[in-house]
């Protein structure tokens, strides 16, 4: 695979952290990004449109002078997601303001717009599509996505449930552009897995809600520290999108996390649920399996350096 020039050396392990709904917000980005990976925030974070500007403001201003005070050790550049489905009526407005900042990646879920991706490979930008099956795959890069972001079984938030073994293999089958393995992934030898399987980057989200910048309750972030694998719940109750979700926050929502009905899927709603007065992503919380491995609250530059560690141990390992 050819690298992407935007992403060449700009690096220090093949990781982008995924866009976390409503917890991710500057702060993460510019310490994920100042410590060698892609920081990421969904626009929608962003209320009003006002505050997309200023965030986007704050986020390349930081950099910028990051970059020029330490011209050898660079940041690493940032993503914006856009969900690019007909409920998101800020599409249009966002992605001007991702154009006046040149922004470097976009991620796009829920949906495959051609003329989104010609407009960030016209400012020089590079697109990544998220994507859980083949035929989704397949209809972002024939319409003209840079990359793919296979979210596989066990991935935080909205999920799919084919096995990334399976998933990456089948893809890269037909596929030479960027890939990104997203699903459970927390720890560095799972960054190397990612690759051995025929993946570019490591997409992981879950671990960065319990790091000290995220926008996340405490409670939550605890909820990450102490869950295990058994503890997620796959269902598309509160969206009406099949995602994984903390079984603990369902419980204190009232509900019997074995016995959760089914959503129309047609009525899609990011605000509150289908079947329940619970918000998603407020009262529920996302998660995906590979929390067992997140013990303890840190920042998220010693997160990272940890990630760091793990990934040059365990190809150091692999190689004696």
């Amino acid at each position: 695979m050819a690298e992407p020039d935007i992403l060449k050396g700009k690096l220090r392990i093949p990781v982008i952290g995924a866009p976390l709904f409503i917890i991710s917000n500057p702060d993460l980005v510019i310490a994920q990004c100042k410590a060698g990976i892609v920081g990421s925030f969904p626009s929608l974070n962003a209320r009003p449109v006002s505050q997309l500007d200023e965030w986007l403001d704050q986020i390349t201003s930081e950099l910028d002078s990051y970059n020029r005070a330490n011209p050898d050790k660079p940041a690493a550049p940032f993503a914006v997601n856009q969900i690019v489905h007909r409920s998101n009526n800020r599409l249009e407005e966002d992605m001007a303001l991702c154009e006046k900042y040149k922004v470097p990646v976009v991620i796009c879920s829920l949906g495959a717009q051609e003329a989104v991706y010609k407009a960030v490979d016209n400012w020089g930008g590079i697109t990544l599509h998220d994507v859980i099956n083949q035929r989704f795959a397949h209809k972002a890069i024939d319409k003209g996505a840079t990359g793919l972001i296979c979210v596989s079984a066990g991935a935080g938030g909205h999920a799919g449930a084919l096995s990334p073994y399976g998933f990456i293999a089948e893809t890269r089958e037909w596929f030479d552009g960027p890939i990104l393995c997203s699903g459970s992934i927390s720890t560095g030898g799972g960054v190397l897995a990612a690759q051995a399987m025929g993946a570019d980057y490591a997409y992981i989200g879950s671990a960065f809600i319990a790091t000290k910048e995220a926008r996340a309750e405490e409670a939550y972030k605890q909820g990450i520290v102490d869950g295990k694998a058994e503890d997620i719940v796959y269902t598309n109750l509160f969206t009406g999108v099949h995602g994984n979700y903390l079984r603990k926050s369902i419980e204190e929502a009232g509900l019997d996390p074995d016995n959760l009905p089914e959503s129309d899927p047609s009525a899609m709603n990011f605000g509150s649920g289908g079947n329940s007065d619970a918000k998603a992503w407020k009262d529920i919380w996302g998660s995906g399996q590979g929390i067992g491995s997140v013990k303890a609250i840190q920042s998220a530059g010693e997160y990272i350096d940890q990630l760091a560690s793990e990934y040059e141990a365990t190809k150091a390992r692999l190689c004696s």
